[in-house]
């Protein structure tokens, strides 16, 4: 069983107390970490004042990331597969 942590994340200057387990630490701090610097980037870029619209803003972008990545690995496994396949069927005809 995994020992679980108390820690407090600070997202746009609001404090989260969460209950975790310890291996999900490192993390949690990271993405909230990253999730500040989007925050100052968006506010810099854009004359935007509400917290909210600057996180909707946030989400959108590591949601469209997640995407993304899902569709290039998608692609990918296609074309190794592709590749698998006629590499099989080149040894099936030497065989």
């Amino acid at each position: 069983m995994s020992e679980k942590l108390k820690i407090k994340l600070s997202i746009a200057n609001r404090v989260y107390p969460l209950t975790i387990d310890a291996s999900q630490e490192e993390g949690l701090r990271k993405a909230a970490k990253n999730i500040e610097v989007m925050i100052k980037k968006f506010e810099q870029s854009y004359s935007v004042r509400d917290k909210q619209d600057v996180l909707a803003m946030c989400a959108l972008q590591f949601a469209s990331q997640v995407e993304q990545k899902s569709i290039d690995n998608t692609n990918v496994n296609e074309h190794v597969e592709e590749k698998l396949n006629a590499l099989n069927n080149l040894l099936h005809s030497y065989i």
